[in-house]
């Protein structure tokens, strides 16, 4: 985030009968961005959503970006942010000096996704500026200062989960990204390129690049800047110290010596060594130049008042309570024999298509539906075609785009993880928790699984079960590099132990209820009860207090950059976004750019 300030929202639009548009073509159509929507504001919750009644739709592809340029000359792609002034999300500032908002960042995460499952021929990314002078000033400050705290709260996190994106592709997918910075790059702008492997800074005696939110603004960089600069540019604390009280910022050979950049280029060799350095990392990747990606198509959603639905996930909304109903079904067909079905298939691939379904589910909730604070999750369907899926996968996890499938499912996960809702699960026959699907059940704060049957089921239906699977052992780790299952018997390994031994057997709730996998296993009379009860019961507590209390229990265990940025970073950042120093009447953010000095409350605390 940083300096600068900043039209009217465009792009996907819900048409009035609640269901997902489209906006017209064009390669400067609409972003995935603000949807107006007909269904009308719950109590408080239009000042909480950028002060409108519209829903933010996540969905967009390459002919609507407005903010980013996207060219293709394999071995290499280029990300060139071109930030539309006028395109703002919301009306009240201009995305002056490449300064961005949320829909800038979702144009991001929309590249940054299909670069990886699109394009196995791409093996450097480079991400660099359209305009001159200028890389980008970061989050908009007129955005900041006008938006409501939850608007600010989740907008760092969804940039922070596509910054972290672009590391795990590096680190993972064999596409490195690099920062060609020819301008210079403050506050989120710096931050963008400290995601990146390698930072290249244009040495032209005036682009810097500086974290100028402390002394300019009274708050923090909030997607991960401090946390990256001393862990993972590894610059030494006192010069981050000082760096971080620069509002002027550091640029050339400084920049390279405090390791804040790798290196430092006059404008006169500029394109040459951009071109070279790119063509160095590609010639370093495993992904296959003659791969063959698959095309992400739109989404097949539906939007209304009070469900969202697509096809193999599908949400009930109950504002009075509080609460959302989410289901997620299992593959309605047998797994194919081979992976190269895959490619046939494309995105209707099931491991792919409930994954981006539900990635697109766990944003619209969290961005739209504020005051939902209660995820109640379920599964329907066949453990086993889920097992078999997950076997095919692992199986073939030496193929690029298996790979890619299994690492967007740890993503996503990763971003339920993170999501300040309470989650519940519910494990009732004809469930199909079983590996990758049991991996909802292990993230959420309590799960009920049904002991027995319902009074009503017919004679021979079979009793809920769990089943453990490979997928649960390794692949799908959480933002501190534990599985769910290390994390949940941490400092008991011979629990786990026991756990791991009956990898694909199927648990009923007596045992499932033995070896912790589960919270409770209630019988049919006391079923109904004690999820009511449960539901109830969180929506009678504070938000804010709930929020604190799951994000400590979900993270046990060592701590990782990642936990950092999400927990201790975000954490400070969350609270100080709320004081008056920053956001009161006389505060930073208010008076930036007015000519007149914030007023600060000297009270340490």
């Amino acid at each position: 985030m940083a300096p600068t300030a900043g039209g009217q929202g465009s792009g996907a639009r819900l048409r009035s009968d609640g269901l997902e548009g489209q906006a017209g073509s064009g390669s400067r159509a609409g972003s995935g961005s603000r949807a107006a929507s007909s269904a009308p504001a719950e109590s408080g919750s239009a000042a909480e959503v950028g002060q409108t009644s519209s829903r933010v739709s996540f969905q967009t592809e390459p002919a609507r970006y407005r903010h980013w340029r996207l060219a293709i000359e394999p071995p290499v792609a280029t990300l060139a942010m071109d930030v539309a002034e006028d395109g703002g999300l919301d009306a009240g500032y201009e995305l002056k000096l490449n300064s961005y908002d949320l829909g800038v960042d979702i144009e991001l995460y929309d590249a940054v996704q299909r670069l990886r499952l699109e394009h196995p021929e791409v093996r450097t990314v480079v991400i660099t500026s359209a305009k001159e002078k200028v890389f980008s000033a970061g989050a908009n400050i007129r955005m900041l200062a006008t938006s409501a705290h939850a608007t600010k709260v989740n907008f760092c996190k969804f940039t922070n989960e596509t910054r972290n994106g672009i590391e795990d592709a590096t680190a993972n997918s064999g596409q490195t990204y690099i920062a060609a910075v020819n301008g210079t790059a403050s506050g989120g702008g710096y931050e963008l390129a400290l995601a990146c492997q390698h930072i290249m800074l244009i040495d032209d005696r005036s682009a810097v690049v500086s974290l100028p939110e402390l002394p300019l603004l009274g708050v923090l960089p909030g997607t991960g800047g401090l946390t990256r600069v001393t862990d993972k540019r590894q610059v030494r604390r006192d010069l981050a110290d000082y760096f971080a009280t620069r509002a002027e910022g550091i640029g050339g050979a400084r920049a390279v010596a405090w390791r804040l950049v790798d290196e430092a280029v006059p404008r006169s060799e500029w394109d040459q060594s951009v071109a070279a350095r790119a063509q160095e990392f590609a010639a370093r990747s495993p992904r296959p130049p003659d791969g063959r990606g698959i095309q992400l198509t739109a989404l097949d959603k539906s939007r209304s008042g009070d469900s969202i639905g697509y096809r193999h996930v599908s949400a009930r909304l109950d504002h009075a309570a509080g609460e959302v109903s989410i289901t997620v079904r299992g593959p309605r067909q047998d797994a194919p024999a081979d992976v190269r079905a895959l490619y046939h298939e494309g995105d209707a691939f099931w491991p792919l298509a409930v994954t981006r379904e539900l990635d697109d589910l766990i944003l619209d909730l969290r961005t739209n539906e504020l005051e939902l604070g209660t995820w109640v999750m379920r599964t329907e369907g066949d453990s086993q075609r889920v097992l078999a899926y997950d076997r095919l996968l692992l199986a073939g996890a030496g193929d690029w785009l298996v790979n890619e499938i299994i690492l967007y499912l740890k993503r996503t996960l990763k971003r339920l993880d993170v999501t300040s809702r309470s989650l519940i699960a519910l494990i009732e026959p004809g469930s199909c928790y079983a590996g990758s699907l049991l991996e909802l059940a292990l993230a959420a704060d309590r799960s009920y699984m049904l002991a027995g049957q319902f009074e009503d089921s017919e004679p021979r239906a079979e009793a809920a079960a769990i089943v453990v699977g490979d997928m649960n052992l390794g692949p799908l780790p959480m933002g501190n590099g534990l599985t769910r299952l290390h994390a949940r018997y941490l400092g008991d390994p011979d629990a786990l132990d026991r756990v791991c031994k009956q990898v694909g057997d199927l648990l009923l709730a007596e045992d499932a209820e033995r070896l912790g996998l589960i919270t409770f296993a209630p019988d049919d009379i006391d079923w109904e009860d004690e999820v009511r009860i449960a539901v109830e019961e969180r929506a009678s507590f504070s938000a804010d207090a709930l929020t604190g209390m799951e994000a400590n229990y979900r993270f046990s265990g060592p701590e990782t950059m990642e936990t950092k940025i999400f927990g201790r970073l975000a954490a400070w950042q969350n609270w100080i976004f709320a004081r008056p120093n920053a956001a009161g009447p006389d505060g930073a953010l208010r008076r930036y750019g007015t000519g007149q000095r914030a007023r600060f409350d000297r009270k340490r605390v």
